[in-house]
């Protein structure tokens, strides 16, 4: 389809002396085209010179003037392009503004790609085959009695369990809690029905082997956050400064007290290692849970808006524990960063 609108061209700097003079040219635009022919409407001048242009040809910004010969006359700078890019700009800022309100609001506009979930998935899958059949198993009544001592279901009998086995049963108690910190609210799924919250529970007696299902199905952004949310349990018990520093401070001591076992303890755990399920999975349960750690940080810094000043922290939180639970002390509070998605609708609209 074609345009037509009227233009006004004035005060061009000629190099060679003509009158002063308004011209007025139509202008036929094709939107498929980079190139614009203009043939002249009228003009307007003092002298009683004949007319000297013929054709105006304008290419982008640029207008070439020629006469009736198909001599170039001069060139002038042309507003018809100009304009016609930024508006063009103006809507593709506009476009993009609309999409990144969309992507914040849940649209579902775009599909999601699910070859992450598929590969998570299939890893889990590997992984609970493992624990299940190929994992050592070869002293169950030494785990059992292991087990029973770690609960104190045992009395004083003698037996002095493992030092490293001690603080590594210990810590794993924390990391739920550490979970909890990072996955509420920031990591709740808004797009689908799943909560988080049940995972989190498992993950006091399954650890990574519970969680992992959860990060299979999570599909962000998180759903809105209410200021009174935040004043009720649990999570004004999880963004509490007090236990993120109760916790960073127990699993700081366990760190040092497993640190300070001497060499045969170390030794006699890596026995353990090779022939005990319960220290077998136990120990690739702390090295998968301080493996996602890293990402969930990353995660929960972006929605409070606190990576430019944060993000030293995330090489912190590949250190096992301990990077996680220093994170979890120095982020700032959700109200002091309007993490609330609720206000960002409102905003939208």
């Amino acid at each position: 389809m074609l345009a037509s609108r009227i233009l006004t061209l004035s005060c061009c700097d000629y190099n060679f002396s003509l009158p002063s003079m308004v011209m007025k040219f139509k202008n036929h635009s094709s939107n498929h085209s980079r190139r614009t022919r203009a043939t002249v409407s009228s003009f307007q001048h003092q002298s009683k010179q004949p007319p000297l242009f013929s054709q105006v040809y304008v290419n982008k910004t640029v207008m070439n003037f020629k006469n009736h010969n198909g001599q170039l006359l001069h060139i002038c700078q042309c507003s018809i392009e100009t304009q016609n890019q930024n508006a063009d700009e103006e809507e593709v800022e506009v476009e993009k503004e609309a999409s990144s309100i969309a992507s914040m609001n849940g649209g579902n506009e775009e599909e999601r790609d699910w070859t992450t979930s598929i590969l998570l998935f299939v890893f889990w899958g590997g992984l609970i085959y493992y624990v299940s059949i190929l994992a050592p198993n070869q002293t169950p009544s030494t785990d059992m009695y292991l087990v029973q001592k770690l609960l104190n279901l045992k009395g004083d009998d003698g037996f002095h369990v493992n030092q490293v086995l001690v603080a590594l049963w210990n810590i794993m108690g924390l990391w739920p809690l550490v979970y909890s910190m990072l996955l509420l609210p920031t990591a709740r799924s808004a797009k689908n029905r799943i909560t988080v919250w049940p995972f989190l529970v498992l993950s006091f007696f399954g650890g990574a082997y519970a969680l992992i299902p959860y990060f299979v199905l999570w599909t962000p952004p998180p759903p809105p956050i209410e200021e009174e949310e935040l004043k009720r349990w649990p999570l004004n018990f999880l963004e509490s400064k007090l236990t993120t520093g109760l916790i960073l401070v127990s699993g700081l001591g366990l760190l040092i007290y497993a640190a300070i076992s001497g060499e045969e303890a170390w030794i006699e755990f890596f026995q353990y290692f090779r022939g005990s399920k319960l220290v077998h999975l136990t120990s690739i349960d702390f090295s998968l849970l301080s493996t996602f750690a890293p990402f969930w940080v990353y995660n929960d810094m972006t929605a409070r808006k606190w990576y430019d000043k944060g993000f030293w922290l995330l090489p912190l939180s590949l250190v096992p524990f301990l990077g996680p639970a220093l994170y979890l002390l120095l982020r700032p509070s959700l109200p002091s960063t309007q993490v609330s998605v609720s206000q960002t609708n409102e905003e939208g609209k």
